[in-house]
């Protein structure tokens, strides 16, 4: 059983990578902090023992994302349409220079999202991500290739429409 200071200690290290994957699934804010929500109440309930900081990382990503993939499986999550949370991402008035590519993030199949958060915003090498996904490394090279195609696919389709 973890203490209070101990479990504060783990949320502060990596609740911005998990709200930032949670996001990207959820597509927008209340969701996303409800999914880190139930994820750190299954660490505090399941109490996994961890062998360092980055085997505790890969172990919340993966409750997250598995929470994720399970609450859009829900029939309710399966009848939205990603339009109805466009005006949570930003809106033509806003200027913001990254809504296209937040909204071209969201679009991306599930099975790139993480694999694109952890390479691009929190700067791991494909081997690091490979091992915090359990997956070859060759696989999260081309997730990423493939990332970059459909991205920029969709941020090209924004700027003709």
């Amino acid at each position: 059983m973890r203490t209070d200071a101990e479990i504060i200690e783990i949320y502060e290290r990596n609740h911005a990578i998990l709200y930032r994957i949670c996001f990207l699934y959820m597509k927008n804010s209340h969701d996303a902090e409800d999914i880190l929500t139930e994820t750190f109440c299954k660490l505090i309930d399941k109490a996994p023992a961890f062998d360092s900081q980055e085997h505790e990382k890969a172990w919340l990503i993966r409750v997250a994302t598995n929470l994720c993939k399970n609450q859009l499986r829900s029939w309710w999550r399966r009848h939205e349409d990603l339009e109805d949370y466009k005006e949570l991402i930003g809106t033509e008035d806003q200027e913001d220079q990254y809504t296209d590519l937040k909204y071209a993030l969201m679009r991306l199949p599930d099975k790139y999202k993480t694999v694109v958060v952890l390479y691009y915003y929190e700067d791991y090498k494909s081997e690091e991500i490979a091992n915090i996904l359990g997956k070859p490394a060759s696989t999260i090279r081309n997730y990423l290739c493939d990332a970059r195609i459909i991205l920029k696919k969709y941020l090209e389709e924004s700027e003709d429409g």
